[in-house]
């Protein structure tokens, strides 16, 4: 699974990376090193209009039909291998796809079987050191029938780990490449048996330790830099 990641850097710097125009206010985008489930954060779709957009919306998916909002805290990511028929995740798949930009994730290691010690959590990021990579997200719309209110949400699609990960965690976020970015994209790309082709692990991927302060949850999540450098040499 993906539970925490991170985004760093600048709007302008974001939006150029992946071509797309935010929508929304600036104000609401900025960097941040925990970024957890239920949290507004930028995605990348395309519009009615056809063009490429950047907005916010909320991690954790609440499929349209859904009669209570809460079943986002337990939506924030969905497998790779059966997203295409779940029902929480089917239509979103073949209709509505994103692009969720992250600068890097955090992923616990089990102690060995037996052991008391504590998961230990690392930071993961692009082997080329490109700023951004674009995590392959799913997205639906929800309205509270009560009071009108809409809520875009998203989830982000996982797989298998490439080999260099497997000894740190047994999933790991689906991540596009940028020459697929457009056929991803695409709403009028429904071809499910096509579709399921990106459901691929990436190779691009450094990694090392990192504190256990990333670890802190509700008000001891604490938001800091410093939570993604290495505590010790990996």
């Amino acid at each position: 699974m993906c539970g925490r990641y991170v985004l760093e850097g600048p709007l302008s710097r974001l939006t150029e990376h992946f071509n797309a125009r935010y929508t929304g206010d600036e104000s609401q985008v900025r960097s941040s090193y925990n970024i957890a489930p239920t949290a507004q954060v930028p995605v990348v779709r395309i519009n009615r209009e056809g063009e490429r957009v950047m907005l916010l919306h909320t991690w954790g998916l609440i499929p349209h039909w859904a009669t209570d909002k809460t079943i986002s805290a337990k939506l924030n990511n969905a497998r790779g291998e059966t997203v295409h028929e779940k029902p929480s995740f089917r239509t979103a798949f073949k209709k509505f796809r994103c692009l969720i930009p992250a600068s890097g994730y955090y992923e616990w290691q089990a102690p060995p079987q037996g052991s008391k010690a504590r998961k230990q959590p690392f930071y993961i990021y692009p082997s080329d050191l490109s700023p951004y990579f674009a995590m392959a997200g799913v997205c639906d719309h929800w309205v509270d029938k009560s009071t009108g209110e809409l809520v875009m949400s998203t989830a982000i699609i996982t797989t298998e780990p490439c080999e260099a990960l497997k000894e740190v965690h047994e999933r790991m976020p689906v991540m596009v490449p940028k020459e697929q970015w457009a056929d991803w994209l695409d709403p009028k790309n429904q071809d499910i048996k096509a579709l399921r082709n990106y459901i691929v692990s990436s190779e691009n991927v450094k990694f090392h330790t990192v504190g256990f302060e990333v670890s802190g949850v509700g008000k001891n999540r604490t938001d800091s830099p410093e939570l993604a450098k290495p505590n010790r040499a990996k």
